[in-house]
């Protein structure tokens, strides 16, 4: 049972000790005028903290720009009156403390956009009032005896807990609730119960929180029983944060939050720089130092996630978060092949905070409503489903993108970008949660090779060049490597990047353990060198579905065979359909004239859904189009050959196989469908043409 303390000599003591104020910040202190209401009736048990907090509300509000209103004559509840305030305090109110006229101006008032703040027992208030149990998000059950405990602060972004460290120690009451706030709200803080005696809400125990309700938004905190607490700086500023959250003066995500794995909250483990310039990596916080450079998470590649991350400006400063880009030690990389969502408030709309960088500028009346203003932390979310992607900043969706380029995929890796020196930006909290439920993955999947979850002989090697910055060495025969959680659906061959000084050796491709089925394997020369990378590639076959333990084992004589720097898992696009067949630049292989003569050039051309860009795609078989066949003229195969439209006739020169490389191979001839010059123009024909994996000559098929 809770005791009065009622001794009015400790009320005029720590008055005394807070007379000291923390200093505003300047975010808070250039806040737009606003009204606070405190409301501290008591039905059940009183505080004898009430006076002691009131006057640091009313402290805050003189430093920080809002007046004070402290009342506990629940007649202000009016709907007149209430509109008066931007946020209303419930300090440690206990009790059935407002009648259903009041309930109700209060509901309309939260409903109207209002702020509501609770502190510690608002939530030993109002049982039979459902809307404020929602609205503070769950009700006191029990407490034990007050003591120090350890606060783990999950959300270091939001303005009542961003000043605090990751685990923040200090004694006061602490509260166990009926419910787990964490289903309806954004839990900002917990309890370690390991950290003090009597807690009873096990493993996840919430003690602040946040959330947006009834068009209005809530804030609370169990803290805040004894005295001592309103003394407390951090107390003070934790508190002040929830104000001013509650009163709209700073923006947070406050949308409840689980299922996220940390990619960073403080350790460094899977990230690798590209590029000039690098991350401080300080208080759980990276900051960006010169540039211009890309700190990426190198370890895994994300197909359909929802990626947070808070962040911060120091002033007119730039960065931004890029997403969908191979592995590459080139920060350009990122750049041609990904895409970048802007932080930068200052810029052009098509990449400033928020834009697709160069592509599709935000809702820049959302932005600049949703947007914290330098010195302050913001939480965007990106949400990539498919070729979609949405970008969400402090909870409010300020971008909807479609990427339509077929050079480009919103799969592949996410990182962080240095921009240059003077651009100061701090990221924190870096955390995804990958979507179950989605269709399976298409395109193909990057894995670092020293990235391995288990493995025999072999181990990590920083060299110069490889993706990442690492490959997997001292690769002897007998070793091998396993990589757990790897999707394996419609993978159909493999590539590996690969550099050697050595003897070579073999690549076997396995699942299920280092001597399991054979899916494949693929043999490795000596490259020219330990610094001359090349790429080997195999097909696989009888791979199975679904996630899997997928292993690399090596065989070869001697020892020191070869250095894997990353191997891609690639899907066949070649499967057969019905649709257009896209190349370089994202155009379309074209019928010129859309003519059915025999004979009529193939053509690279804008896409646009015409019959002449419609090819029936026949896996190892032939290509149509307006019924007759893509046809290798003459069946020849000298560099330059025609490629034309020709009466289907079933011989050597009309069969087309898809590789894993993306280029499409007339088998006859060994060689590949080919942009002519390399060049996107309208009109470009396309010819046969040696094999070399370039841009112009790598399809997407339907």
């Amino acid at each position: 049972m809770r005791l009065l303390r009622t001794a009015l000599g400790a009320v005029t003591a720590v008055l005394a000790t807070i007379a000291c104020t923390a200093p505003a910040t300047p975010a808070s202190a250039a806040d737009a005028p606003y009204d606070v209401l405190v409301f501290s009736k008591t039905a059940g048990f009183r505080h004898d903290s009430i006076a002691v907090g009131t006057q640091t509300v009313r402290d805050l509000g003189a430093a920080n720009n809002f007046t004070v209103t402290a009342t506990e004559d629940a007649t202000q509840f009016t709907t007149a009156n209430l509109a008066r305030f931007e946020a209303v305090i419930f300090l440690n109110t206990t009790g059935d403390v407002l009648n259903a006229t009041q309930q109700a101006a209060f509901e309309a008032y939260i409903s109207g956009g209002g702020g509501y703040v609770g502190v510690h027992s608002a939530a030993d208030t109002e049982y039979d009032w459902p809307f404020y149990g929602n609205l503070v998000g769950a009700w006191f059950a029990s407490h034990p005896a007050i003591q120090p405990a350890t606060v783990r602060v999950e959300d270091r972004a939001h303005a009542a807990t961003a000043h605090l460290p990751q685990l923040w120690n200090r004694t006061d009451e602490w509260y166990d609730y009926r419910t787990n706030a964490r289903s309806t709200a954004h839990v900002l803080a917990s309890l370690d119960e390991s950290s003090y005696s009597g807690g009873s809400m096990g493993g996840d125990h919430p003690h602040a929180w946040c959330k947006p309700y009834s068009g209005g938004r809530s804030f609370y905190t169990g803290g805040g029983h004894t005295q001592a607490s309103y003394a407390e700086s951090a107390f003070r500023a934790h508190l002040l944060g929830g104000i001013r959250y509650a009163a709209g003066r700073t923006k947070a995500d406050c949308r409840p939050e689980t299922g996220y794995t940390a990619l960073y909250n403080g350790g460094t483990t899977g990230w690798s720089q590209a590029g000039p310039g690098s991350f401080t990596n300080t208080d759980a916080t990276l900051t960006s130092v010169g540039g211009m450079g890309l700190y990426w998470y190198s370890a895994k590649q994300f197909t359909n996630y929802s990626l947070k991350l808070d962040w911060r400006l120091a002033g007119d400063d730039n960065s931004g978060v890029f997403v969908g880009f191979p592995p590459s030690s080139d920060p350009n990389s990122a750049v041609n092949n990904g895409y970048e969502v802007q932080i930068d408030p200052t810029d052009a709309a098509d990449r400033t905070t928020g834009a697709i960088y160069g592509f599709k500028s935000a809702d820049l009346a959302a932005r600049d409503a949703a947007l914290n203003p330098a010195g302050e932390w913001n939480t965007y979310e990106i949400l990539v489903e498919g070729e979609r992607l949405q970008v969400f900043l402090n909870g409010v969706r300020i971008n909807d993108f479609t990427n339509t380029d077929p050079v480009r995929s919103l799969a592949g890796h996410v990182g962080i970008q240095n921009h240059g020196t003077g651009d100061d930006v701090s990221f924190r909290n870096i955390r995804i949660k990958e979507l179950g439920g989605t269709p399976p993955p298409t395109g193909s999947t990057t894995v670092q090779a020293e990235s391995f979850s288990a493995a025999s002989g072999v181990s990590a090697f920083t060299k110069a060049g490889a993706n990442g910055g690492q490959t997997l060495g001292y690769v002897d025969p007998g070793d091998w490597a396993a990589y757990q959680g790897v999707d394996l659906t419609g993978v159909t061959s493999l590539r590996a990047r690969v550099v050697s000084g050595g003897p070579g050796g073999t690549i076997g491709v396995r699942t299920g353990s280092p001597t399991g089925p054979v899916l494949g394997q693929v043999a490795v020369p000596n490259t020219g060198g330990w610094s001359t990378f090349a790429d080997v590639s195999t097909t696989l076959s009888g791979v199975p579905s679904g996630t899997q333990t997928v292993y690399l084992t090596f065989t070869g004589s001697g020892s020191g065979l070869f250095d894997v720097d990353d191997f891609t898992l690639v899907r066949s696009t070649g499967t057969g359909g019905v649709g257009p067949v896209k190349g370089l630049a994202g155009k379309c292989l074209d019928v010129r004239g859309a003519a059915t003569a025999d004979g009529t050039q193939i053509q690279l051309y804008t896409c646009n859904s015409s019959a002449a860009q419609s090819w029936t795609v026949t896996p190892n078989g032939p290509v149509k189009a307006l019924g007759k066949c893509l046809d290798v003229s003459g069946g020849g195969s000298a560099d330059g050959t025609k490629i034309q439209l020709w009466s289907c006739n079933g011989t050597g020169a009309q069969n087309w196989s898809a590789q894993a490389d993306g280029t499409v191979r007339n088998p006859q001839s060994g060689k590949c469908l080919d942009v002519s010059g390399n060049n996107s123009a309208d009109s470009t024909p396309v010819h046969l043409w040696t094999c070399t994996g370039a841009a112009n000559q790598r399809w997407t098929l339907p």
